[in-house]
């Protein structure tokens, strides 16, 4: 018997500072990390970092999503990870990524966007508008490489 899909969705704020460089640095590791990790645990998903912020979308069995928010949780690099939803899904919004990524000035413009048209604070931002919004975002991205390339 398969375990049931979950899916989980948490924001928080970013504890990293230093350079650009040293924040690309530890973004590298934490995408490197998830990336090497997920697959073996059956997790898929999208991590957007903005100066300030983490908004994740984890999915993946229970058991796997659970351990992996409380890694998270305990991350120096996160501050107050905050739970937004957690619970089983039919399918995965994320499904051909160990863990999607974006960030950098192309989505900090749109984010500021997004944050002014819908009153964004990560205490309030609902979990379906955060998983949309990192939809958008990655199959932008996913747009953008097919033109590129």
């Amino acid at each position: 018997m398969t375990e049931a899909l979950h899916r989980l969705v948490y924001h928080s704020s970013s504890r990293i500072v230093g350079a650009d460089d040293d924040v690309d640095e530890a973004l590298r590791d934490i995408l490197a990390a998830a990336r090497r990790n997920n697959p073996r645990m059956g997790v898929t998903g999208a991590l957007m970092f903005t100066a300030d912020s983490f908004v994740q979308v984890i999915e993946g069995p229970r058991a796997a999503v659970e351990r992996l928010f409380q890694t998270i949780r305990s991350d120096t690099r996160h501050d107050g990870a905050t739970l937004l939803s957690f619970g089983p899904v039919a399918e995965r919004a994320f499904p051909h990524w160990s863990m999607a990524f974006v960030g950098g000035p192309a989505l900090q413009r749109r984010f500021e966007t997004f944050a002014r048209d819908s009153g964004y604070d990560p205490a309030r931002i609902s979990a379906d508008a955060s998983l949309d919004f990192l939809q958008k975002m990655v199959r932008a991205q996913e747009q953008g490489a097919r033109v590129a390339g």
